[in-house]
């Protein structure tokens, strides 16, 4: 083996490294909340909106999750661009990964609002709260608890997906990763820490969750 590493060029570029992966994390946790939001409309809209609004729904999940999360942010930064919307590349990713993990999500909340049994409605209407606050109080709430983990998932998935970006001149922690390398030559070195970095992200979400659940769902 004739290869010889060289770790000064990653050390000195630590800092940057680390400034990446927090954008890296601040896009995932954007899309996160972007798609909760969506994804839990798309779900109520595909269980109790009209044909139109059910069309909608389900044509948005379709796409979002039967086809690449590549074509998505290539639709987002270069589809738009064809019709004169031009993005920046944070919004680029921003724009797909929301939409990917609404997609997704919508069919993990609309799996969590089938599981909540019919009477809780009935009984929260019957003691006088309207429709909107037996959702908000009563129902949500359950739903959240039932799908918690399969969001703290999409949350590691958004993290790792981000790493898509750099195609569209993101940089993100794989896009800054790839810009150092370039310029060392010192790929292998580079996308090894890479590697460690999203690890330790990964492994950081994963607590976070584990600690927020603990505190939320204790009986």
């Amino acid at each position: 083996m004739d290869y010889t590493f060289h770790w000064r060029p990653v050390i000195k570029a630590l800092p940057d490294l680390f400034s990446a992966a927090l954008i890296t994390l601040e896009a995932a946790v954007l899309s996160m909340i972007v798609g909760i939001i969506i994804g839990l409309i798309l779900a109520m809209m595909r269980l109790y909106g009209n044909r139109p609004m059910y069309f909608f729904a389900t044509v948005w999940v379709e796409l979002a999750r039967n086809t690449p999360a590549l074509l998505q942010l290539f639709f987002f930064g270069f589809g738009l661009g064809a019709f004169g919307w031009h993005l920046s590349p944070f919004m680029i990713v921003l724009c797909g990964l929301a939409f990917n993990n609404a997609g997704y999500l919508a069919e993990n909340f609309r799996g969590g609002f089938q599981a909540i049994p019919k009477p809780q409605y009935n009984a929260a209407r019957c003691l006088g709260m309207s429709a909107s606050q037996t959702y908000t109080r009563i129902i949500i709430p359950q739903v959240f608890k039932l799908v918690y983990y399969p969001m703290t998932n999409q949350m590691v998935w958004a993290v790792l997906m981000s790493s898509l970006g750099m195609l569209v001149g993101f940089r993100e922690l794989s896009g800054a990763t790839q810009f150092l390398a370039s310029n060392t030559f010192r790929l292998f070195e580079f996308f090894l820490v890479a590697a460690v970095f999203y690890y330790v992200l990964v492994k950081l979400i994963l607590l976070v969750a584990h600690l927020i659940s603990r505190k939320l769902f204790t009986y």
